[in-house]
C-alpha cells in the first residue's frame, strides 16, 4: 500500500499510511512572533486529527502550543525526551487537553497501531526553547515504520552518519529552507538536502521547511530564499541523486508516494 503525504506548509505534514495518520510539527498560525504566512491557507481543522503527533524539536515553529491546542482531546503526542520540563507550557497543555504525551531520545520506538511503529533518530540542530534556555532535549527526526518507511527530518544538518542512523527508507520529508533569508548551521539547503537523499537512497523525496512563513517586513530581502527552494532541491536532486524521485506538493495537496 503507497504512503500518503499531504503537505501543510513549513514542517507540517500528514503521513498516511495502513490507515494510520501521522502529524508532524504542527503549525497552524497566521501569524507568530515576526513571522507570517505568507503561501497556503491555514490548514482546515481536520489536518489537526491524527492518530500521533510527532514534535521534532522545541523551537516555536516546531514545537507551537497554540497549534498543539487545536489537537483533539486526548490526543497521542510524541516530543524529545525533557520537552516537559524544558517548556512549562507544554506540560500545563498536556493536563488541560489530556494529551498523551510521551518522550523519546534517538532508537526509541513508539507504536501507533498494530503494524505501525515510530522510531526516533537523531538530528543536528540546536534543541534548545529560543531565545533562552539550556540543552535539555535533544533535536530528533523520526521514521515512520508501516507498509512504507517514511523518515521525517524535522531541523537538520547534513551528518556522515545520518544514512546508518536513519537505516533504509522509502520516502524522505527534508527540510529544504527555513522562515529567512538565511540559514544557520544546523539546517538543509536545497543542495545538502540533495546530498542527503543521495545519501539516504530513498525511492521518493519530498521537500519541506520553506515558502510559508516569513518575516514581516523583509518582503524584498532575498526573496529567492522563499520561492525556490522546492524546485532548486528537485534540480539539485536530480544531478546529485538521480535515482529519488522528487515530488514537489504545493500547500495543502496530497501526493502518493513511492
Amino acid at each position: 500500500m503507497p504512503v500518503e503525504i499531504t503537505w501543510w506548509g513549513h514542517a507540517t505534514c500528514t503521513v498516511r499510511d495502513s490507515g494510520v495518520r501521522v502529524l508532524t510539527d504542527p503549525l497552524f498560525a497566521r501569524r507568530f512572533a515576526h513571522l507570517r504566512r505568507r503561501r497556503g491557507a491555514v490548514p482546515p481543522p481536520e489536518a489537526a486529527e491524527a492518530d500521533v503527533v510527532l514534535v521534532s524539536h522545541l523551537h516555536a515553529d516546531h514545537l507551537h502550543l497554540p497549534s498543539l491546542a487545536r489537537l483533539p482531546v486526548g490526543s497521542r503526542l510524541v516530543v524529545p525526551r525533557g520537552a516537559a520540563r524544558a517548556v512549562p507550557g507544554l506540560a500545563r497543555l498536556a493536563r488541560i487537553r489530556r494529551l498523551a504525551v510521551t518522550e523519546v531520545a534517538p532508537g526509541d520506538e513508539v507504536a501507533v497501531r498494530e503494524g505501525v511503529r515510530v522510531r526516533a533518530v537523531s538530528a543536528r540542530h540546536d534543541g534548545r526553547r529560543l531565545p533562552f534556555g539550556p540543552q535539555r532535549a535533544p533535536a530528533l527526526g523520526y521514521v515512520v515504520q508501516g507498509a512504507a518507511r517514511t523518515y521525517f527530518a524535522g531541523d537538520t544538518g547534513l551528518f556522515e552518519a545520518m544514512a546508518e542512523e536513519v537505516g533504509p527508507v522509502d520516502v524522505a520529508l527534508l527540510p529544504v529552507g527555513g522562515w529567512g533569508p538565511y540559514l544557520g548551521p544546523g539546517h538543509l539547503d536545497p543542495e545538502r538536502a540533495a546530498r542527503a537523499a543521495a545519501l539516504l537512497g530513498p525511492t521518493a523525496a519530498v521537500p519541506v521547511h520553506y515558502g510559508t512563513y516569513w518575516p514581516i517586513g523583509m518582503d524584498a530581502v532575498r526573496p529567492h530564499e522563499f520561492h525556490s527552494p522546492g524546485e532548486e532541491f528537485a534540480r539539485c536532486a536530480l544531478r546529485l541523486a538521480p535515482e529519488v524521485a522528487v515530488r514537489v506538493p504545493g500547500h495543502g495537496e496530497r501526493v502518493r508516494l513511492p
